[in-house]
């Protein structure tokens, strides 16, 4: 199964494609993954990520596929796999379907203010990375780290402003990939709102009918 998972920040994609990949034995790859797994390899293509992120400026188009379709092509990916993060752009979206026969590309539906709620939320404990949620998963001692009582921190990219301005951004860049896939009958919406348990349930039916 060829998979391309869609949704804006803390819709939950990622933590479904991980379990969906477990357990139908597919592999989960986003781009990040991608151009940290070509830098280590040091393969050519990853020889230029290299200097490009080091520079500070963005992949182009071009080399993110090439590296895709690189990636895709490895043994590993043989059973199926979900993409998480590619395509970003039509131009990718086109490239893809040159090499990879889709069998669906899944659109995690969530209203902003879902996200917001979701993300807002979080707090971290800046020793060790540990993640907290005041609503989900709470810490013992509201603010306070569990294992070792130091004060849990809102990342900067978790406050309302910042997130406000991430799914702004996600809404401009994905929306015409949304419009590209629902043209060609590829784009399945799946409600993304509701616990984890019942959106992983929905998802299994849905592919299910795919």
């Amino acid at each position: 199964m060829k998979l391309v998972f869609l949704g804006p920040p803390g819709a939950g994609k990622g933590t479904m494609a991980g379990k969906l990949a477990l357990e139908k034995d597919l592999v989960h790859i986003s781009t990040g993954d991608i151009f940290r797994a070509a830098i280590r390899n040091e393969t050519e293509l990853g020889k230029k990520v290299k200097g490009i992120l080091a520079s500070g400026d963005l992949v182009p188009d071009e080399l993110t596929i090439a590296l895709v379709q690189e990636r895709l092509e490895q043994k590993d990916t043989a059973n199926g796999y979900i993409l998480d993060g590619f395509p970003r752009t039509i131009t990718q979206a086109d490239a893809l379907s040159e090499f990879a026969n889709l069998n669906g590309v899944i659109n995690f539906a969530i209203s902003d203010t879902e996200v917001v709620r979701r993300l807002s939320g979080r707090r971290v404990a800046p020793a060790s990375g540990r993640i907290y949620h005041i609503e989900f998963d709470p810490p013992k001692t509201a603010g306070k780290d569990d294992e070792t009582g130091e004060e849990l921190i809102i990342r900067d990219d978790d406050k309302e402003d910042a997130i406000k301005h991430r799914l702004e951004v996600y809404r401009s860049q994905t929306q015409p990939l949304i419009d590209y896939y629902r043209s060609r009958d590829q784009l399945h919406d799946l409600n993304a709102s509701p616990a984890p348990d019942a959106v992983y349930t929905a998802l299994l039916q849905l592919l299910d009918s795919l």
